[in-house]
């Protein structure tokens, strides 16, 4: 994925911004705790997740289903746009950051479907193309444990 020069620039987060967004993330969105996403990384510029293969996860069997990839990959649009928002505030308290992401909802989500969903862990990555001041555009994408690209994804959010 290619850098956006536009966030580049923005220094790291605080660790109290990055300990809020992992909680919203990972525990006040209910549905992520069902998926069993974890957040690997978050940069101004690109997130990192992580899921783990589970029982309940399989669609075909040995497959991942691929309603999880989708909610998956929207799920990181999501955190990705969250994390460019954030990056945006920098010159706001991490508190009232945290709380610019309750009108944020998905408006448009494409999934592409490159190889089965095989694995113990699959890594996930997302990143902003695009934060306008109403609609962001991402791009994600969905990778085995050996880094091999299985799924990509394009999304458009509303933040505004």
């Amino acid at each position: 994925m290619k850098k956006n020069p536009t966030v580049d620039a923005v220094p790291e987060f605080e660790r109290e911004f990055v300990s809020g967004l992992k909680k919203i993330f990972e525990e006040m969105i209910v549905f992520n705790q069902v998926l069993g996403l974890k957040i690997a990384s978050i940069k101004p510029d690109r997130v990192m997740g992580r899921i783990a293969m589970r029982r309940e996860l399989v669609g075909s069997p040995n497959r991942l289903h691929g309603g999880v990839i989708s909610a998956s990959l929207d799920a990181m649009g999501g955190l990705a746009v969250m994390a460019a928002i954030g990056a945006r505030h920098m010159d706001e308290a991490p508190a009232q950051r945290l709380h610019r992401f309750g009108k944020l909802g998905t408006i448009d989500l494409r999934i592409d479907y490159l190889r089965p969903g095989i694995g113990d862990h699959f890594e996930l990555h997302a990143e902003v193309l695009r934060l306008g001041s109403r609609v962001a555009t991402t791009r994600m994408e969905f990778c085995g444990a050996d880094g091999k690209l299985l799924s990509t994804g394009a999304g458009a959010y509303i933040v505004s």
